[in-house]
């Protein structure tokens, strides 16, 4: 899968990932990641990407020029990606967009500075807008790291366990099941007995009652949206 970030600032992305999965993951070529700074498309000698709104009002705005050219060069006058703004008023990135942009070979993902965007960017070049919380941040490289990890972890052979993805958090619509390892007792805490009992099914069914468990305590608005079989109905049952 490819990656085409475009940023102000490229210098923030070569330390993360050139790390752990994500660096692995590059060198075995599952992906491809291409960062481009915007800057490269000014014409003035200053290399001016933002300006003043007009209106008025406090901050700075993006402009259009550079942000059309960046793209344009490096993906085609019809790009035919999905080309994602990064910005408070996208739709919430979450699990479920996650699997739904790993279907794409390839993405283009958009940073963002100071007040905004001028419109025209959001009108007519983006096909997405994507923010990843009700918070405001600096700029949009953190959000387009996630993007990318959250992304690169659900890919075929990203990861070294190929179900590990799948029991992952908010990945099968529950909070994940407590993980225990050795030494089996740490100062006098023991891991249950269970999961010492080489039982793979019992082991597999007291995973999920802690998962709907864990949901439940943490955050039942997530098993308005899980589909739920009629036993772990009948678990969450006993447990109010």
């Amino acid at each position: 899968m490819e990656f085409d970030v475009f940023t102000l600032l490229p210098e923030v992305f070569p330390s993360y990932l050139e790390t752990s999965i994500i660096k692995r993951a590059r060198e075995r070529n599952l992906i491809n990641v291409r960062v481009h700074n915007i800057r490269d498309y000014t014409h003035d000698k200053h290399h001016m990407t933002d300006d003043t709104p007009y209106g008025g009002g406090g901050g700075m705005v993006m402009k259009p020029e550079p942000i059309f050219e960046a793209i344009e060069t490096v993906l085609g006058a019809e790009p035919n990606l999905p080309i994602i703004l990064l910005t408070p008023q996208g739709r919430v990135f979450d699990q479920n967009v996650a699997q739904e942009l790993s279907q794409h070979p390839r993405l283009a993902i958009i940073c963002g500075r100071y007040e905004g965007f001028d419109e025209r960017i959001r009108e007519h070049l983006v096909t997405d807008e994507i923010s990843i919380g009700d918070y405001v941040l600096t700029g949009g490289e953190l959000p387009a790291l996630i993007l990318i990890d959250a992304i690169a972890r659900l890919l075929p052979e990203v990861l070294g366990d190929p179900t590990g993805a799948q029991d992952d958090s908010h990945a099968m619509g529950l909070l994940e099941y407590p993980h225990y390892t050795r030494p089996p007792e740490f100062r006098g805490w023991k891991t249950p007995d269970i999961l010492l009992s080489g039982d793979h099914a019992k082991i597999d069914k007291w995973r999920r009652e802690q998962a709907l468990l864990r949901t439940l305590k943490k955050r039942p608005d997530m098993l308005e949206k899980t589909e739920l079989s009629k036993a772990d109905l009948k678990f969450l049952e006993s447990q109010k």
